[in-house]
């Protein structure tokens, strides 16, 4: 048993406010938090804990990274010129770019290669407080490609942070289909042996003008409620096709991007409870002007995450602290909303109960910062204040 004491704690335990605790304590045995409150209330059997001094250190929950393309090959840095030359996500993605490009440099690598670039991104994100990632697959757009990916996203775990794996197939249309209905008949046979496989554990598609119809997505869907799959989706991101309302109606663990949301996709995914992920790394990088309804989805009631989306085109950060800046000014998040929303609400994205506040029977995931109050994670941008990472109870050493 272990006793962390002494720190300011932001618990986050109720459904708002920080739930600040001043001069607080955390008892952790056998990865869990045993329990949470101010240092003058400890119970009895603290006395018997080895004790770890905050010395008045914030700590908050250990960042949930919902939304990420962690396993891939190559670069698109080119592309990121070719933007700021005029072109579009879609000009580029219609002459051969975008996905297409990835999928070419991902096929091409071998896997202990994807696993050691992977690694590093991961490393990097778990230098800013993560402790619980997901990764998708949907850069390889064939059976061998797609396994290989979610393999290597599997062995990430071995570097201390808990992943999820998203089966991601119905990302774009590979050169070798010419039939948008046959590539998504393939996506369907693979997922069967993948999921026999152990590698996946959710599953999702991306519903836009430049990738799949509705339609077709309800066929991945289907293929995945089959096997008790749980399901996500991009959506809204460059126009509206329904996605939200076609993804509450599957009661999808999130929506993605939804900077074109309509009204009716609000009360969708207010009704099913579907997670709302916000991605301002990519609005950002693509110099988007058309915002997330922030304030509809408020009123609705819809959870609100925030995720790095992190991408080798759109959103090729590496860093949560500047999301949570990002989503405050680019989105107008209060520093709490973007607190929670990588916190609480990431961990609500991955259908994960167990993490995401610091209160008794949760996981202990949780990160000390050399800050005085949680707002100022969000306020600062371009330096990194974590001191310690604990995953699961255990030290994780300083950034």
């Amino acid at each position: 048993m272990k006793l962390w004491r002494g720190g300011r704690l932001a618990t986050l335990a109720g459904d708002s406010g920080w739930g600040l605790i001043d001069d607080g304590a955390l008892l952790v045995e056998d990865g869990l938090l045993r329990w949470v409150g101010p240092a003058a209330e400890l119970p009895a059997e603290a006395a018997a804990a080895e004790v770890i001094e905050l010395g008045g250190a914030l700590v908050t929950p250990g960042f949930v990274d919902c939304h990420t393309h962690l396993v891939y090959g190559g670069s698109r840095a080119n592309e990121f010129e070719q933007r700021l030359l005029g072109a579009s996500y879609a000009d580029i993605a219609k002459a051969g770019g975008g996905i297409r490009s990835t999928v070419a440099a991902t096929r091409a690598a071998s896997e202990a290669e994807l696993l050691a670039s992977a690694s590093k991104r991961a490393q990097a994100l778990m230098r800013e407080g993560v402790t619980t990632l997901e990764v998708k697959s949907g850069y390889g757009l064939e059976a061998a490609t797609e396994a290989r990916m979610l393999r290597v996203a599997r062995k990430l775990g071995r570097l201390g942070v808990d992943v999820r794996t998203t089966y991601l197939a119905a990302h774009a249309l590979p050169p070798e289909f010419a039939d948008a209905d046959d590539y998504i008949a393939a996506v369907c046979l693979w997922l069967p042996d993948l999921h026999g496989q152990g590698l996946v554990d959710a599953v999702d598609a991306f519903c836009e003008h430049i990738a799949f119809s509705p339609a077709q997505v309800s066929r991945v869907f289907d293929a995945a409620q089959r096997l008790g799959l749980p399901v996500k989706l991009h959506a809204e991101q460059l126009s509206d096709q329904g996605g939200a309302q076609l993804a509450a109606g599957y009661r999808a663990l999130s929506c993605d991007h939804l900077e074109f949301l309509s009204p009716a996709g609000v009360r969708a995914l207010g009704e099913a409870g579907t997670v709302a992920v916000l991605l301002p790394g990519a609005f950002y990088a693509l110099r988007e002007t058309q915002l997330p309804p922030i304030a509809a989805l408020r009123q609705a009631g819809v959870p609100i995450a925030i995720a790095t989306d992190h991408n080798p085109g759109s959103s090729p950060t590496l860093s949560p602290l500047l999301m949570l800046n990002m989503a405050c000014v680019l989105f107008r998040l209060t520093p709490e909303e973007a607190l929670r929303g990588l916190t609480v609400n990431g961990a609500r994205a991955l259908g994960l109960a167990d993490r995401g506040r610091l209160v008794a029977g949760q996981r202990a995931d949780f990160c000390i910062w050399d800050s005085e109050h949680p707002r100022e994670l969000a306020a600062c941008f371009g330096h990194n204040p974590l001191k310690e990472r604990v995953w699961q109870g255990s030290h994780q050493g300083e950034s």
